[in-house]
């Protein structure tokens, strides 16, 4: 069955379209907008007017590009920024009533375990490290740890200067470990980890110095601790404006990748690893399994919440 998957992401909506057969997942297109719907919504909580639009106005050329290639079901997934938001379930019933998508919103372990489904096999004996924009999860045997440690939400609250000072990084780096230190139980080690969503496989890019993205390098590259550590020193050193022609680097990434490298630097160090694998596999291939399972669309009444999110 072919499907279409949809991200709604605190810092990215990103579209996978693919053909689902059991467990397997063919991709077929995919897409990813940096929108920043989560801009605004740890100190308002509240989804903004321009947030949203921007969501819409890719979802209007995400609908376009799906129903060509033939989508059957298309699942929208919404997590941190929605979940923070007190109109985040009134957007999601806009969405629904205005482009005919199925949608969910995920809780943090939801999350955490579509992103295990999708990453498949190969995260089923490592530590599978999601670093998003409004959270981080933190997927083991067993165990499934959803943080506030997402990479628009702190560099809303910890890094107001371009570029961040040192005093900044330090009390991130602080307010991290202290995160890691209260959520993450002692039992839960880790001697592998793959590492998934686009602070890590940016990173990954950084340290292959690609001049220009490409997700057949990046998927399966292992980045290790001093890779990290030297990235994380060379984009904190830059201002915004010279950040965002950094070659290999989304510029509309470049806000944020300091705080999303900060995160990853203090989970390697909490957990002791020398390095992480960097996955292309991620959550979206969980959402596009979830789609396949969806019952035939029917067309019915306005969800509840319809047009009175803003």
């Amino acid at each position: 069955m072919r499907v279409a998957a949809i991200d709604l992401g605190t810092n990215t909506t990103r579209l996978l379209i693919a053909d689902v057969n059991a467990e397997r997942v063919e991709e077929i297109s995919g897409r990813t907008t940096i929108t920043r719907l989560g801009e605004g919504v740890d100190a308002r909580r509240r989804l903004l007017p321009l947030p949203i639009a921007r969501v819409r106005n890719v979802l209007a050329d995400y609908r376009r590009e799906l129903e060509s290639l033939g989508a059957e079901r298309t699942l929208a997934a919404a997590t941190s920024a929605v979940r923070d938001a007190e109109n985040g379930e009134a957007f999601l019933g806009e969405i629904e009533w205005s482009y005919g998508f199925t949608t969910r919103l995920l809780t943090g372990e939801e999350e955490a375990e579509l992103t295990l489904r999708g990453v498949g096999e190969a995260g089923h004996d490592a530590l599978v490290v999601d670093i998003g924009g409004g959270s981080t999860e933190l997927i083991g045997a067993g165990t499934r740890i959803s943080t506030e440690l997402g990479s628009v939400r702190l560099t809303e609250r910890f890094l107001p200067s371009d570029p961040p000072t040192e005093d900044e990084l330090d009390t991130l780096g602080a307010a991290t470990r202290s995160v890691l230190a209260e959520q993450v139980p002692e039992t839960l080690t880790a001697r592998r980890a793959i590492g998934v969503a686009g602070t890590i496989t940016s990173l990954a890019a950084l340290d292959l110095g690609l001049v220009e993205y490409d997700r057949d390098f990046v998927h399966g590259h292992r980045l290790g601790d001093a890779a990290v550590k030297a990235q994380l020193e060379r984009l904190a050193a830059l201002p915004l404006a010279e950040r965002r022609r950094v070659p290999g680097l989304e510029p509309e990434r470049a806000p944020v990748i300091v705080a999303g490298a900060v995160v990853l630097r203090e989970i390697m160090r909490h957990f002791g690893l020398a390095s992480i694998e960097a996955s292309e596999r991620d959550i979206l291939h969980g959402i596009a399994l979830e789609a396949a399972a969806l019952p035939e669309p029917v067309e019915g009444d306005a969800p509840p919440g319809a047009y009175t999110c803003c």
